[in-house]
């Protein structure tokens, strides 16, 4: 029998895709120094385990498709307080952004037409736009230029006939870069100029660095019918077993053709939507404490990084990833090495290889994706144990 060869060429999540090998180091007495997957340690606010502690109905019914009025009126309150207006109706509750995002591709691309995504970028977008029968038109960039990529003579070099949309991860994942509003406003009149859609992926709005103010391309009105938002509870709040997310857009007839996929798969699962609009009631504090922390935890990683000779990094400003470039000849091969030959004291570490984040052939062989989101202690052995098995790595 035949497997599509839509989802044949879609690869493996690089997060993942070294478990079998983490298990099997685990099953040895090894402990794994966790920086290959942004899962925060950070505790999940308590209104949301309350909301589910005090939920009474006699039964859980299925939700209305496109989510529970709570839930809706609590996200259009959280954009009311950043000066941002969507109406109810404009805004779609869905499994995690990760299914808003697969929601949008699907009604935006048809087979063979290309979507302009800036390397490095988050691999799962690969997988969903590959099963849509579209291409990405990669943004190239590099470590040296701290992967800046909004230029508008690279963007616009990229942009052809077939081109429907844009994307972009702002903070970044993987990169930790943050757009400034001038290049922001560049973006949004690229995507009107050629009538293109253009996709924010804001997942990690709350997490800059340097004072900024909290950013969104939804800001833009005069880009209504061009802009899409793309937003969730998992990394804002620490819940990524929530599997809450939400698109948001004042385009009318996207919002229609989403519907019909909302409709397909029935509803979001209605205990984990109570809870999560509870979740929009966090004190401002909760955030200040949070962004205090990961801020702490960045610069732990690039002061350790600063200590290996040959590593290519510049400082994230935001999110909680950074990508680097490390003086290997293999990231992948590296990886699977820490896990299978490596130990200092019963420990390795385990990062996301660089290549899968590139649609570039060739391209982020010796990079690796980092996530800080271990606690300080644990982040300075995981960033030790990286600098001895380069060492070693490199030495054998």
């Amino acid at each position: 029998m035949q497997i599509s060869s839509r989802v044949e060429k879609s690869g493996l999540s690089p997060m993942r895709k070294f478990h079998p090998y983490a298990v099997a180091a685990e099953s040895k007495g090894r402990n794994i120094y966790h920086l290959n997957i942004g899962q925060p340690d950070i505790a999940t606010p308590p209104a949301y385990f309350d909301a589910v502690k005090n939920f009474h109905q006699p039964v859980l019914e299925y939700a209305p498709s496109g989510g529970i009025p709570q839930l809706i009126s609590a996200v259009q309150k959280y954009y009311a307080d950043l000066g941002i207006y969507y109406e109810e109706s404009e805004i779609l509750i869905t499994t995690g952004g990760s299914e808003a995002l697969q929601m949008v591709f699907n009604c935006v691309l048809d087979e063979g037409d290309e979507i302009i995504v800036p390397e490095p970028f988050y691999p799962n977008y690969s997988t969903m736009i590959n099963l849509c029968g579209a291409v990405i038109r990669g943004v190239p960039t590099c470590p040296e230029e701290g992967y800046h990529y909004a230029d508008r003579t690279k963007i616009e070099a990229c942009i052809n006939e077939r081109t429907r949309a844009i994307i972009c991860t702002n903070p970044g994942n993987p990169t930790g870069t943050v757009l400034t509003a001038e290049e922001m406003r560049m973006l949004v009149d690229v995507a009107k100029e050629h009538d293109l859609f253009l996709i924010g992926d804001e997942a990690y709005r709350e997490f800059v660095y340097a004072g900024e103010p909290l950013q969104s391309f939804g800001a833009y009105e005069d880009a209504g019918q061009n802009i899409v938002v793309i937003d969730t509870v998992s990394k804002r709040f620490s819940a990524c077993g929530a599997r809450i997310g939400c698109l948001l857009t004042h385009n009318k007839e996207l919002l229609a053709n989403a519907m019909k996929l909302c409709q397909a798969r029935l509803s979001v699962a209605t205990l984990d939507q109570v809870a999560a609009a509870a979740l929009y009631g966090v004190d401002g504090s909760y955030f200040t404490a949070v962004r205090e922390e990961y801020k702490r935890r960045r610069d732990t990683v690039m002061d350790k990084l600063k200590e290996i000779p040959g590593v290519v990094c510049e400082c994230p400003k935001g999110a909680f990833y950074l990508m680097a470039a490390l003086p290997v000849d293999d990231a992948d091969k590296f990886q699977q090495w820490l896990l299978e030959e490596f130990e200092d004291n019963g420990d390795t570490v385990m990062f996301a290889p660089g290549e899968p984040f590139y649609q570039t052939p060739g391209k982020g062989k010796n990079e690796v994706r980092i996530a800080y989101v271990l606690e300080q202690k644990k982040l300075e052995r995981a960033m030790d144990l990286l600098a001895l098995g380069i060492k070693a790595y490199n030495a054998k």
